[in-house]
């Protein structure tokens, strides 16, 4: 068990350097639909300093449903955020943290409960270790069982992206340091994220044509949450965190500092963007521009209805992805009140309206009315922007893209030793 753990940790893209050298300076690449976002930081302890930022548009074809469709043609985008953000920070930065999205990554929380043949042995931290290999291991069977549900029988390739504790039992006792423990019955829930070889096979090339070190691939909402979180052991932040991109939107649910899983669904801006272009008969272009006039407050009074009724239609579709993918959450007694946002996509002044002053949420088990707002940079923990370019929420996921780099360093070079709990999760991130 202790090999298929090993296993499941080298499938997870850990540190590869082409260099022997310590590490001090990330890139983190957000390849979204509608733009590349590249952030150049320095490592600083504990902390990251954004030095470098760049962005580039994509075209219509380049992304399909958040995943690379044309390789060639996102590499050329992804070169020219590189380039800005490079000659922005003033060095030459190799080793590139890439963030994951589409329907087809695969995030969620298993359970394993494991009776012990000797309850009065003390746990030590190679049975934990033996445990949690048997939680990756039951996650990728389910994940797996999915996706061939999803395509219709079709066998499917994935690879563990992502993986962190959410909750350790022992005799229906929760634990946060489970070393040194007694016990019959140990339970461990744990977050996993598994995305399809294809999609992660796209990143790798394009990180290769671009000459990069990968150091880590990030299921883009795992990103998010671990930008918000940070690595305080006794984080208690509880909250929902929805990305909205241009051809996806990626939720994440965090209670009390646990990524309690992730659902993605295929609509983003885009799918705003098309109704208006369907319904008006013009050019997408057209519609894109019309789109942001009426969020902006620019669109003549006029064309402010003709504009709306398109756009209300798919919120009506959108909203409802969002309950359906809130409503599977069956693993959380209650969800949390806090929604926060980010991505492009949220940018929309109709969604975010209707977010906070619709019932969107009433056949969901929220304990009270969510409170919604856009995740702020400055909300962002331990990440300091020294550009004065990382001004709102649509920098967000890129920002928590570095933060899992600086997780994997530090795992790496094991420049923090702290307390057993710390250890567990970052052997989990590598």
């Amino acid at each position: 068990m202790l090999d298929k753990l090993k296993s499941l940790k080298k499938s997870a893209l850990a540190l590869r350097t082409k260099g022997g050298g310590a590490i001090e300076y990330l890139v983190a690449l957000d390849i979204g639909t509608e733009f590349v976002k590249a952030l150049v930081a320095k490592i600083n302890g504990d902390e990251l300093e954004i030095i470098g930022v760049g962005r580039q548009h994509q075209e219509f074809n380049d992304m399909q449903a958040g995943a690379i469709a044309d390789i060639a043609a996102v590499v050329r985008n992804c070169d020219a955020a590189l380039n800005q953000a490079e000659q922005e920070a003033g060095v030459s930065v190799r080793t590139a943290i890439i963030g994951i999205a589409g329907e087809l990554v695969k995030g969620t929380t298993t359970t394993v409960r494991c009776r012990r043949k000797d309850p009065k042995k003390q746990l030590d931290l190679e049975e934990v270790e033996h445990i949690i290999g048997l939680v990756q291991e039951r996650a990728q069977t389910r994940a797996k069982e999915q996706l061939a549900w999803e395509l219709g029988g079709k066998e499917v390739e994935i690879r563990l992206v992502n993986s962190a504790l959410v909750r350790i039992d022992i005799d229906g006792y929760q634990v946060t340091n489970p070393v040194g423990f007694q016990g019959k019955d140990v339970e461990v829930q744990l977050y996993t994220a598994f995305a399809p070889m294809i999609h992660i096979g796209a990143l790798e090339r394009t990180a290769t044509e671009l000459d990069l070190d990968l150091l880590a691939v990030a299921a883009e909402p795992f990103a998010v949450a671990r930008a918000v979180i940070g690595n305080d052991p006794n984080a208690t932040t509880s909250a929902i965190l929805m990305d909205v991109g241009g051809g996806t939107t990626d939720i994440a649910v965090v209670n009390e500092g646990g990524v309690q899983g992730t659902k993605m669904f295929g609509i983003g801006g885009r799918a705003y963007t098309r109704s208006v272009e369907r319904e008006l008969g013009i050019s997408f272009n057209r519609a894109e521009e019309l789109k942001l006039a009426l969020s902006n407050g620019r669109l003549p009074a006029s064309k402010v209805p003709i504009v709306k009724a398109p756009l209300e239609k798919t919120l009506d579709v959108w909203t409802s992805g969002v309950e359906l993918a809130l409503g599977e959450f069956q693993n959380v007694d209650h969800l949390p009140y806090q929604v926060w946002l980010c991505g492009g996509g949220s940018s929309l002044d109709l969604l975010m309206d209707r977010m906070s002053q619709s019932r969107w949420h009433a056949d969901l088990p929220f304990t009270k009315k969510p409170v919604v707002k856009h995740i702020n940079p400055d909300e962002v923990v331990d990440i300091i922007d020294q550009t004065g370019h990382v001004k709102d929420h649509t920098f967000i996921t890129a920002m928590g893209l570095l933060r899992v780099g600086l997780d994997t360093v530090q795992t790496q070079d094991g420049s923090k030793p702290g307390s057993v709990r710390e250890r567990i999760d970052r052997m989990l991130r590598i």
